[in-house]
């Protein structure tokens, strides 16, 4: 209906000789309906270009808009136009919503594109805490959301599995190797003291015996468990990736020796104290970086340049990382080192996770009872409850700071937003349940209520939310949809009775409340929260 409404004023404009492209129009949803079910500024936007008071324009308009979907139109203010329409569109859409159930509200802007979300990439080193289950709620709901407004989306996980760390996770896991078989024993200074690392020690110790242990396999079964951990964890958190990437195979392939020349030749490195460094202040980095230590390793940086090369090399249209909020100065010089290798640094998008606090009450919890270490997305889990979870997460904009209440995300009343919706969507499947005599409505007569009207235009708004949304990169806004769309439902069904002895009212209803349905299983799909048909 936006897109109605802008072609329409969009066509009366050209009619006074005004060209107007029909994007830049603006149509808004008044909070207030008395002021209508939209309105436009477009008569204040025009006012300086046609020399004309907005109300001389905005009547001007009101005369020349046409539509068969206008009731009425009013001039409010300055020269506000605010549409009245007319209710047909809202209770055909009734039945578009019962016909397509879990495609209701799909869209195409993304049609044609190619995206690349990679998330989480948490170091293979530990189990999975507070602000990777943050990053995972974000970049799969946002992969759900894209992949529903029509995007073509691949899921990547890349495995810091050489370098340094790897090598700490090998001294640690000997180190309790050694403690488990009564010999004296030294974790490293920037070892892995999780329990897993106890775990995976002993079952080295179980399998190869006391007598010493070859290196390899150490590093190899760290690897395997922890990894295995990691993608369990994931899979349990509704969270699944399409690619799993190897900085090892990066290697391999021999993309970094390869980046590093590259770098060379073009003249964006030099030697300065036995190390090499890449130029990033050119790029608006603070300070120029090291690639290769004076004692010959590469830093972190160098190997993360060759496989964003090897991103770029595959012919995605949009690269897209979800990085915490200490990464936030990386960016500068990631993209800087891409635009030195002839790549487009605009095709790739950084999103930076704010922190995340647990809280029950006014006290913050950092330690898990269990382990003394931080909480795992597990024990989250086990407290609140998958769905729970996933929406708390995923209702706070990533670019902001949030506060996980463990006290309201666990409460059985209105007052959490996931019980509120869940019990919505529950409310309906039990009078679904109940009924058991429906009949195609070709024509709604009965439905005229401003509680049952509000509710339907919650509604057809749901794909133009999914648009805006995956424009925005915002899946935060499905929850505050799906929210709304619940306390309508709240307050329609207060209202209104749905069962009574009227067959035509009754049955007029149920297909309401039916489709009410489908639009919150839909939009609870895209954050990964499953309707529940009981409570």
């Amino acid at each position: 209906m936006r897109e109605t409404l802008q072609k329409m004023i969009h066509e009366a404009l050209k009619k006074q000789n005004v060209l107007k492209n029909p994007d830049e129009i603006i149509i808004e949803i008044p909070k207030n309906n008395l002021n209508g079910d939209y309105s436009s500024n477009i008569a204040m936007q025009l006012s300086k270009e046609l020399h004309k008071n907005p109300r001389e324009i905005a009547m001007i308009l009101q005369e020349q808009i046409e539509g068969e979907q206008i009731e009425k139109i009013e001039i409010a203010g300055p020269g506000f136009l605010n549409f009245f329409m007319k209710k047909d569109y809202l209770l055909d859409n009734i039945n578009t919503i019962i016909e397509q159930k879990e495609n209701y509200g799909k869209s195409d802007i993304g049609k044609g594109q190619n995206w690349n979300i990679e998330f989480v990439s948490a170091n293979p080193t530990g189990i999975l805490h507070l602000g990777h289950a943050r990053g995972a709620s974000y970049g799969d709901s946002l992969s759900r959301l894209l992949k529903f407004a029509g995007y073509s989306v691949t899921k990547e996980y890349y495995i810091n599995d050489a370098g340094n760390q790897i090598h700490n996770l090998e001294l640690s896991i000997i180190g309790r190797y050694e403690e488990l078989c009564g010999r004296d024993s030294t974790l490293p200074e920037n070892g892995y003291h999780g329990k897993e690392i106890i775990d995976i020690a002993l079952e080295l110790k179980n399998e190869y015996g006391e007598n010493g242990l070859d290196l390899e396999k150490v590093k190899q079964k760290g690897l395997d468990y922890l990894l295995g951990k990691i993608k369990t964890d994931l899979e349990n958190f509704r969270v699944s990736f399409d690619i799993w990437s190897s900085e090892k195979n990066i290697y391999k392939k021999g993309l970094v020796e390869e980046v590093k020349n590259i770098l060379i030749k073009k003249g964006y490195t030099y030697e300065e104290d036995g190390a090499l460094w890449i130029k990033t202040t050119l790029f608006g980095d603070t300070k120029d970086r090291v690639i290769v230590k004076a004692d010959g390793s590469n830093t972190y940086l160098l190997p993360d340049i060759a496989y964003h090369k090897d991103k770029f090399a595959r012919g995605y249209d949009k690269l897209i990382n979800v990085f915490g909020a200490d990464h936030h100065g990386y960016i500068s010089r990631l993209k800087g080192a891409l635009s030195m290798l002839g790549e487009n640094p605009d095709k790739l998008d950084v999103e930076i996770l704010q922190m995340v606090r647990l809280v029950k009450g006014k006290e913050e919890i950092k330690m898990s009872k269990r382990t003394g270490n931080a909480v795992s997305i597990n024990e989250l889990v086990e407290e609140v409850g998958l769905n729970a979870t996933r929406y708390f997460f995923t209702a706070r904009s990533i670019d902001t700071q949030m506060d996980f209440d463990l006290e309201l995300a666990t409460k059985q009343s209105n007052d959490n937003p996931v019980y509120y919706i869940e019990y919505a969507y529950a409310r309906i499947c039990s009078i679904l349940n109940e009924y058991h005599e429906k009949e195609p409505v070709i024509k709604y007569e009965t439905i005229t209520s401003s509680y049952a009207i509000g509710l339907l235009q919650k509604m057809y708004e749901f794909r133009n939310i999914i648009e805006v949304a995956a424009k925005k990169k915002a899946p935060h806004m499905i929850t505050n949809y799906v929210y709304e769309l619940a306390t309508l439902f709240h307050t329609f069904y207060a209202h209104e009775k749905v069962l009574t002895d009227d067959v035509k009212y009754t049955n007029e209803r149920i297909h309401l409340i039916e489709a009410t349905a489908i639009v919150i299983k839909n939009a609870l799909a895209l954050i990964g929260v499953e309707a529940r048909e009981k409570m």
